[in-house]
């Protein structure tokens, strides 16, 4: 081995040290390429399912805490009753025209409601 194929391999490790160098600064790159898509994708998750789902949350318990005595409701199994005593967590509902046919329920199995007002316009 001579002085000059020392200077070669030298030279080669060198060339080497540039390439990994280089290399490792394109995956700093792209690792932090990855996490911006990460937290554009968690943006566009949050926009797309949770967002709408908060909404639905505030619509919902609106319309529970503006019920009334007299109030038209449809149960989320699809029974139609009127309001006729509440509670701060249950409501009794009258089913039908049978007097008797009074249920206690909760509050959240209420899936619509009709303002007594409404009802008989």
């Amino acid at each position: 081995m001579t002085v000059a194929d020392t200077a070669d391999i030298l030279d080669f490790t060198g060339g080497i040290e540039m390439i990994a160098t280089s290399t490792a600064a394109a995956g700093g790159l792209s690792a932090g390429l990855g996490i911006v898509w990460i937290i554009v994708l968690f943006g566009i998750m949050y926009f797309m399912m949770i967002r709408p789902q908060k909404k639905e949350q505030k619509r919902t318990q609106a319309m529970l805490n503006s019920m009334e005595v007299g109030d038209s409701i449809v149960t989320t199994s699809g029974f139609y009753g009127v309001i006729i005593d509440m509670t701060e967590e249950d409501v009794i509902v009258e089913f039908g025209n049978n007097k008797n046919c009074r249920i206690p329920m909760r509050k959240q199995a209420i899936a619509e409601v009709e303002k007594a007002d409404q009802a008989s316009a």
